[in-house]
């Protein structure tokens, strides 16, 4: 850990806070030269502007997803809390709002933690994001001309047009286009694997399942083992799939998690373990002097995928021209965002990372324009 006075930080340092049951350190706003008034303005912000679809999220999920045929929920889910997150500056706490221990739903914001467990994988060799993904899942699942062409570089930048049903779920009727039906969705014109975005999750359960098969171990072993416990996260969270996701592998019955809680399930975790996370990543997957990720496989999931300028590997990237472009926010900030207002946010040049909870997603990136406009 690193310990400096309050007064003579030097830009760059990063603490890094101890393990969950310990006090994370604070600085005064005024510390880093940041507007104090300015940054309260901004916390008010997101207190005052709270998601605003029930707290029941079981009736957020259905109304949110009525348009898809066949969706149900076959995960678990939680009552969410009220507006929290964090804002840390060079790893110390600067400001927080609301009840940064609960634990509640992240939704799509899992997609980044799924990702990373890829990330780990590419790290020991297990296989290349240039790889065919039927080079080592060669069960019926990417069977067929179309599927067998898919990469891992596809499934983590969500353009791989994977063709089938997973856990029940269709891939033509997760977020189905505006115009058409059913007939038109289910026989649709493929795009070639790497060539056309679109944000799916069966896809990205696929992608789950897949990983479970190289990993040969649940998911969430993964990432408490080389992630979470290393970085004195929590054990609060927890990490679900659905009823209906369990396979049996090496003579043992698993798990397949979900990429979020589109259909329940997903990463269920507190503000406090998603800061640490972020915080892993702002210091480019070195925690302490101990490089968890490689900044190898950061610089890459952070990178504008071919079919999306603003989309990495299950991170979003904020690239002007874009409709989620935050005006005033720097174009190197790149952030994990879920249903309901969940989002970690990176701020790289200015060494600070944000966390909400349940804030308007309409009004975040109004959000961290007062965030920036708080800085020196």
């Amino acid at each position: 850990m690193i310990f400096v006075l309050v007064g003579t930080i030097v830009h760059g340092q990063i603490y890094f806070p101890a393990s969950y049951n310990s006090r994370w350190e604070q600085r005064t706003p005024k510390t880093f030269n940041i507007n104090n008034d300015d940054l309260d303005a901004a916390m008010r912000f997101a207190i005052e502007n709270e998601y605003s679809g029930s707290k029941d999220l079981r009736i957020a999920i259905l109304k949110g997803f009525e348009r898809e045929p066949y969706h149900k929920i076959v995960g678990p889910t939680k009552k969410r809390g009220g507006p929290a997150g964090m804002i840390l500056k060079n790893g110390y706490l600067i400001a927080s709002w609301g009840d940064t221990k609960r634990v509640d739903m992240t939704f799509s914001v899992t997609k980044s933690y799924l990702s990373t467990v890829a990330g780990l994988a590419v790290d020991k060799g297990l296989f290349n994001p240039q790889d065919r993904v039927t080079d080592l899942i060669w069960d019926s699942t990417f069977d067929g001309e179309h599927n067998k062409q898919i990469r891992w570089r596809d499934l983590l930048n969500q353009s791989s047009d994977w063709s089938g049903t997973l856990w029940g779920g269709h891939d033509w009727a997760d977020r189905p286009p505006s115009e058409g039906g059913i007939d038109d969705w289910k026989n649709r014109t493929y795009y070639t694997p790497g060539t056309h975005f679109e944000y799916n999750d069966v896809r990205v359960n696929l992608l789950a399942y897949s990983l479970l098969n190289v990993w040969r171990k649940p998911l969430p072993q993964v990432l408490k083992q080389y992630i979470m416990d290393p970085i004195g996260a929590s054990p609060s969270w927890r990490w679900y799939g659905y009823e209906n996701s369990w396979v049996t592998l090496d003579g043992s019955k698993m798990q397949s998690v979900s990429g979020g809680g589109h259909s329940g399930g997903g990463l269920f975790i507190n503000t406090e373990d998603h800061a640490r996370f972020g915080l892993l990543f702002l210091n480019k997957g070195n925690w302490n002097g101990k490089q968890l990720l490689s900044e190898n496989w950061i610089q890459e999931a952070i990178q504008s995928s071919p079919a999306q300028v603003n989309y990495g590997y299950m991170w979003w990237l904020n690239k002007k021209g874009t409709n989620r472009y935050w005006e005033g926010v720097p174009e190197n900030v790149y952030y994990a965002a879920g249903f309901g207002g969940n989002f970690i946010v990176i701020v790289p040049d200015e060494n600070i990372v944000v966390v909400t909870r349940w804030l308007e997603p309409s009004q975040m990136g109004a959000f961290m324009k007062k965030v920036m406009e708080a800085l020196p």
